[in-house]
């Protein structure tokens, strides 16, 4: 029987675990896209219990505990914080599968030292030993993202953020990596939201300039684009219910607008159009700096009326959409190419049966140095099967050597752990490969290319090679 959750942990053959530790494992992390708080660095953030950093804004946990009965007082409600790890540690033993359970196991192992399974019964010792840990001098925020390994973060910030976190971080010479904001303008395009009229009213503050057309607004974008430039930005991200594409003339653009910044209303049709007219403007821009543009798309959000009124938003109430990609994407990106928009992109779909979608399409529009990239398993997907595979139909219609890999989409500190997850299952899918006789056991060209997936692509597709030393 193979131990717990061992040093070979997911390496099934010889190749993987020569490919794993011996190249993998040394590589550091690029994390281009999380949703920690920059702030948090700067102040070189402690956390009091474990509960704090392990369930506060951790949806997947959250959604766990749902399944397994937990009432909401012990996951988002008033509950002590020993209270609430002790319903996620009798949550843990049901989790068999679920990703959830190995990433909080390599968590304990690799920040706390903890080897036994986390249970309801030694939930207490473990909450006990975790909490004095934390307040060990390495365990700062800024601690835990050295001990990790990380040389570069991409933060997610609105148009209208000042980055006065960035600024403090890029002129602070013992800051424990380097930290980018990400340009993330979903609430300037979504102007059937009842908050639009509001965001709009934020943004002309911060423009100095009233907003009036939509050309105003591709200009209010782009000047926040050329302001997030200076605080060293190089990515831009969008999240999409679906894929789409629909056109409109300007007159008809500016009228849509008109209504939805008077919180007057619009039809979906003109949503999309509005939304349109801005991937496309934004698009262009990014193109031009040489930015990294990041689509999401394929979530179905905030299913349960009840609950989104009662917690908000990004609190595990979210599903995959199975609307059709493949036709809008197709055409958005031939509208971005046309328009001299389509630079570096990586599309990551939240339906599974999308890669297929996402691989072929992108292998039409590589002809400008093969700009476009497939992202990495996302959110609902980022397991064992999942991450294999979307490797799996990355290999089959594209070019795994030139993977970007893994981020990890989190809210949390402890989640880079979710890299080594990554790089193992890549490990073991290769090495499976070459032992099965598909592919010579080439080491030197396979430890390579393991370390390009694992870093060395993203270091060099983003240029933070120019900035990590």
């Amino acid at each position: 029987m193979t131990p717990f959750m061992s040093e070979d942990f997911l390496l099934k053959s010889e190749t993987a675990r020569v490919l794993y530790h011996e190249h993998a494992a040394k590589m550091p992390i690029i994390d281009y896209h999380c949703h920690i708080n920059p702030m948090e660095i700067y102040t070189d953030k402690r956390y009091d219990t474990i509960t704090e950093v392990w369930l506060g804004g951790d949806h997947y946990k959250w959604r766990a505990m749902r399944s397994c009965g937990v009432p909401e007082k012990y996951i988002t409600g008033d509950a002590s914080p020993a209270e609430k790890f002790q319903k996620w540690a009798e949550t843990i033993p049901q989790l068999l599968g679920n990703p959830l359970y190995h990433w909080t196991h390599l968590e304990l192992q690799r920040y706390f030292g903890i080897t036994e399974p986390l249970n309801g019964k030694n939930a207490m010792e473990i909450y006990d030993k975790c909490n004095a840990l934390l307040h060990e001098p390495d365990m700062s925020v800024r601690g835990i993202i050295r001990k990790s390994g990380v040389k570069l973060i991409c933060t997610t910030d609105d148009p209208v953020d000042d980055l006065k976190a960035h600024e403090l971080l890029a002129a602070d010479p013992t800051a424990p990596a380097v930290v980018l904001p990400a340009f993330r303008p979903d609430k300037a395009m979504r102007a059937d939201k009842p908050t639009f009229p509001a965001y709009v009213a934020q943004m002309e503050k911060v423009v100095g300039y009233e907003i009036r057309t939509v050309a105003d607004m591709r200009r209010a974008l782009c000047d926040r684009i050329a302001y997030f430039a200076v605080h060293g930005c190089r990515v831009a991200d969008r999240a999409l219910d679906y894929c789409f594409c629909v056109e409109a003339d300007e007159a008809a653009l500016d009228d849509i607008f008109a209504r939805a910044k008077a919180g007057k209303g619009i039809t979906w049709d003109e949503q999309l159009a509005y939304h349109t007219a801005l991937l496309i403007a934004v698009g262009k821009e990014c193109a031009a700096r040489g930015w990294v543009n990041q689509l999401h798309f394929g979530c179905l959000r905030d299913n349960s009326a009840k609950m989104f009124a009662r917690l908000g938003p990004d609190t595990g109430f979210d599903s995959m959409n199975d609307i059709s990609n493949a036709a809008g994407l197709a055409k958005l990106l031939s509208k971005l190419e046309e328009a001299g928009g389509l630079g570096k992109t990586i599309l990551y779909s939240l339906n599974p049966s999308d890669n297929g979608v996402v691989g072929s399409i992108i292998g039409g529009f590589q002809t400008d140095g093969g700009n476009l990239q497939q992202g990495s398993a996302w959110w609902f997907n980022d397991h064992k099967p999942g991450m294999e595979a979307q490797m799996t139909s990355l290999m089959s219609l594209g070019a795994i050597g030139r993977f970007n890999g893994m981020l990890t989409d989190s809210r949390s500190f402890l989640s880079y752990t979710r890299h080594e997850y990554f790089r193992r299952i890549l490990c073991n899918l290769i090495g499976t490969m070459v032992e099965d006789g598909e592919y010579p056991a080439d080491m030197e060209t396979l430890g390579r290319m393991v370390e390009d997936i694992s870093y060395n692509n993203t270091a060099h597709y983003f240029h933070f090679d120019e900035l990590i030393h």
